[in-house]
């Protein structure tokens, strides 16, 4: 497939899907024109995707692991209900400031909760068996770590996300460390009995997990 066939399909895809509010649009804008790494922003198709299975689940707890500029939390939080909650683990400082102040501008804003530091250590602090829904998308060395202790944290029936398991194919023959733990966490998730899994081509890569 040709680059510009593959870039005309996804357009068509975004164009087919439903459209980010205002200040979801805004969020990505910032994220572009500010960070030295706005590709980490997930997108409206990820968006989207998030919050397909939320409405699907009825989810109403969630925990996220990479908050970055806020733009996945943001689309969770219009979905779940008003009573809902998002907690939200991030390491870097500014990118929890910026985050907190477009949560701050959002009507479902009061919905998120940021946890700041190691997300490892925030995960331990959460309840397990306390939430519907784990998105992880955050640095890919502790990605098995990661699952480990969301898959403790969501009940059962309950579902994790995992974002860039694709990681731009490398993880088909990895050499580099990333590529490496992506393709360790996948195969792990793959023998795992303990869910229902499927990888989807959607962006860099959507690993959903089911759990028994």
């Amino acid at each position: 497939m040709t680059d510009l066939l593959t870039e005309n399909i996804h357009r068509y895809c975004k164009e087919h899907t439903a459209s980010d509010n205002r200040l979801l649009s805004e969020l990505e804008q910032y994220t572009w024109a500010n960070e030295d790494v706005p590709q980490m922003i997930s997108g409206q198709m990820v968006g989207k995707f998030l919050q397909s299975i939320i409405r699907m689940i009825v989810a109403q707890k969630i925990v996220e692991v990479g908050t970055f500029t806020g733009y996945s939390a943001l689309q969770m939080a219009e979905a779940i209900p008003l009573h809902g909650e998002i907690h939200t683990c991030e390491l870097m400082k500014k990118h929890a400031e910026t985050a907190r102040s477009f949560f701050d501008k959002s009507d479902y804003g009061k919905k998120i909760t940021i946890h700041e530091g190691p997300a490892l250590k925030s995960l331990e602090t959460l309840q397990v068996g306390n939430f519907d829904m784990a998105f992880i998308d955050a640095d890919k060395s502790n990605y098995l770590d990661y699952y480990k202790r969301c898959l403790m944290l969501i009940r059962e029936g309950g579902v994790i996300i995992l974002d860039n398991m694709l990681w731009s194919g490398s993880v088909v023959d990895p050499n580099d460390d990333d590529s490496k733990s992506l393709r360790k966490t996948g195969d792990y998730i793959q023998e795992d009995t303990r869910v229902f899994n499927m990888l989807f081509p959607i962006r860099d890569g959507l690993m959903l997990c089911i759990k028994k």
